[in-house]
């Protein structure tokens, strides 16, 4: 199959998925695609992992979660993206009447890789690996699907942008954590807590339980003011 194929069926696929005739969907697509609506979560983490490591220890973890974040973006952004210089379908001239967007919202110039996904899934690697909960894993990998798929609603990526975003995302941060483990037998020297109450990696499951309960909790939040404020142009 040549190349021009693929970028057929991948725009083909694009006006399957992109956009909806529900304004609702559109607030929540939005919101859920901001990076400022997920704080909340980042401080649940990072207060769970300085509450579950020595000082080496929590400094090494946030370290690898912060080069993982670094990494995911300048590869895709500052590096794949101005080679390959594929239009987002909300900049391509050919296309852009075809999708639906939000509120004018069209974003940069360029869509391959996404950014977006890479982060979303080199978050979600690292972190899986690093605190190993399988229903944290699994609530992360949920964050990191919708959030992905959000751009495709919104019209600023193509599901190809998606899908090797998520692939190279996943990639760095399972090469990071890699140089983690390197590392923190280096200069990590306390034993691992085995029993029921804690995760393979020494992280204790009711606190590792409140970030999952944080994810969920931001969902429920931008449901519900989506549902209340998008008939008055707030979102």
């Amino acid at each position: 199959m040549d190349i021009q194929r693929l970028i057929d069926i991948d725009k083909q696929v694009m006006l399957a998925l992109n956009g909806s005739d529900s304004l609702y969907m559109d607030g929540v697509m939005r919101l859920i695609t901001t990076t400022t609506v997920w704080i909340p979560v980042a401080l649940v983490l990072l207060f769970i992992v300085l509450k579950n490591n020595t000082p080496r220890g929590s400094l090494l973890t946030v370290l690898a979660v912060v080069l993982t974040i670094v990494a995911c973006d300048q590869v895709s952004s500052g590096l794949i993206k101005p080679i390959v210089a594929r239009l987002r379908p909300s900049h391509d001239p050919s296309f852009m009447h075809l999708i639906d967007t939000f509120n004018g919202y069209r974003s940069g110039s360029y869509s391959f890789t996404s950014s977006h996904a890479c982060n979303s899934f080199g978050i979600f690697t690292i972190i899986a690996l690093l605190i190993r909960n399988r229903a944290l894993s699994l609530s992360l990998l949920l964050w990191a699907c919708i959030n992905s798929y959000s751009r495709i609603y919104l019209g600023v990526h193509y599901p190809g942008d998606i899908l090797c975003g998520a692939l190279l995302g996943s990639i760095l941060g399972s090469i990071i954590y890699l140089i983690y483990c390197l590392v923190h037998k280096r200069i990590e020297y306390t034993s691992v807590r085995i029993t029921a109450n804690y995760t393979r990696t020494g992280y204790l499951v009711d606190d590792v339980q409140m970030i999952t309960a944080s994810i969920y909790a931001v969902f429920t939040f931008i449901s519900i003011y989506a549902l209340i404020y998008i008939n008055n142009n707030i979102l």
